[in-house]
C-alpha cells in the first residue's frame, strides 16, 4: 500500500472537525452505508467502542453537520454542503491508502491542543 500526499482540504478538515481516531470511523462507518439508520448500538459494535463513547460520537457528528438525527432517534451520514461531502471523499481516499498519515494528523492535532491547555 502506498502512501498517498494528504490534501489541504482534508488536512484542514481533520484540524476544524476531527478530534479522535474513533470519530473519524464512525464518520466513515456512517459514510459506507448512507441509507442506513445507525443507532449508538450498532455504531459500537462495529467500532469495539462502548454505547455512550458510541452515542457521543454520533452527536458530535450531528452538532458538526456530518450527520443528522432521524425521527426515530437513530443517525444518517449527512453533510450539512455538497463541499463538506465531497471533503469526506477525499478523507475517505486517503485514508485508505495513508492510514498512518490521517491518524498521525489526528493525533498532532490532538498534541497541539494539550500543549495549549
Amino acid at each position: 500500500m502506498t502512501q498517498t500526499q494528504v490534501p489541504d482540504d482534508v488536512s484542514r478538515f481533520i484540524g476544524d472537525c476531527v478530534p479522535s481516531v474513533p470519530l473519524l470511523e464512525a464518520l466513515l462507518l456512517l459514510r459506507s452505508e448512507p441509507a442506513r439508520s445507525w443507532d449508538s448500538f450498532n455504531v459500537a459494535s462495529r467500532l469495539y467502542v462502548g454505547e455512550n463513547e458510541a452515542h457521543e460520537l454520533l452527536l458530535a457528528m450531528e452538532q458538526s453537520g456530518l450527520a443528522r438525527r432521524r425521527e426515530d432517534g437513530s443517525y444518517a451520514f449527512a453533510p450539512r454542503t455538497g463541499e463538506l461531502a465531497g471533503v469526506i471523499d477525499a478523507l475517505a481516499a486517503t485514508y485508505a491508502h495513508n492510514l498512518v498519515g490521517i491518524t498521525d494528523l489526528i493525533h498532532s492535532r490532538r498534541a497541539l491542543c494539550d500543549d495549549l491547555s
